[in-house]
């Protein structure tokens, strides 16, 4: 393997968000996004170095030289699936947004795959790109960006919904931030586009984090936004960011 990929970090942990919550993953986190969320919690800065885990799950980070190795990268997954054996569910690729960097990944996600099974994390917009890799993905985990959250601004609605019309060939949810001031119309257009779409596809409500690992949204407009969502499709729920609770990386 030959393509290059510019990777931020590489670690164990469990997965806080989403279908595959409470899931322990080795998580491969790319540079470059192509959104600037308001509430994104991921510094990204083009570093001569990749973080990754000295061990998985230790915490303690090293430097490695960038771009790492495809062959390096692979070898690193076998070696700490062999010391922790059954401990991970499956390798999340994450970012920023991974799909910027699909060319690379068509050669990465298929030798990655014959080790664990693969979840990609995207913000949902890339469609075509998601063609081009898709046979190598068995879970994707897709934002859906709300104005009142996000702030991206612009309106996402049309590329996210061509996105789920390809995403859907796999095991595919959407996630969306919500906050105090999100509405319901907001709801509503996510669950239209859904509807329209795959209406079995799960619907996660995450509500704002704060920096002590909380959430800055009240239950009762979690549970309004959920009346809203429950009305119009068969499986929401609402789930935080549990690896910030449990102070993982």
């Amino acid at each position: 393997m030959s393509n290059p990929a510019r990777v931020s970090e590489i670690f164990s942990s469990i997965q806080g968000e989403g279908y595959l919550a409470g899931r322990r993953q080795i998580f491969i986190r790319l540079d470059e996004c192509n959104l600037d969320c308001r509430y994104c919690d991921t510094v990204y800065e083009s570093g001569a170095s990749c973080q990754v885990e000295t061990a998985p799950g230790s915490g303690v980070l090293h430097a490695l030289p960038q771009p790492p190795g495809a062959d390096a990268l692979v070898r690193l997954v076998g070696e700490w699936c062999h010391r922790l054996p059954g401990a991970h569910h499956s390798i999340s690729v994450t970012g920023g947004e991974p799909l910027l960097q699909a060319e690379t990944l068509g050669e990465w996600l298929p030798e990655l795959r014959r080790i664990l099974p693969i979840h990609l994390e995207t913000n949902g917009t890339l469609h075509a790109e998601l063609g081009r890799v898709i046979d190598s993905i068995d879970y994707i985990s897709m934002d859906m960006k709300l104005p009142s959250t996000a702030g991206c601004g612009r309106e996402l609605w049309e590329a996210h919904r061509r996105f789920l019309e390809v995403a859907v060939q796999r095991q595919v949810s959407v996630k969306v931030v919500i906050g105090q001031d999100t509405p319901l119309d907001e709801i509503g257009r996510v669950c239209a586009i859904m509807t329209a779409v795959e209406p079995t596809t799960p619907l996660f409500l995450q509500p704002l984090s704060n920096p002590a690992g909380g959430v800055d949204v009240t239950a009762a407009q979690i549970l309004r936004l959920q009346e809203t969502a429950a009305a119009l499709l068969p499986d929401v729920r609402v789930i935080p960011q549990m690896h910030k609770m449990l102070g993982a990386l």
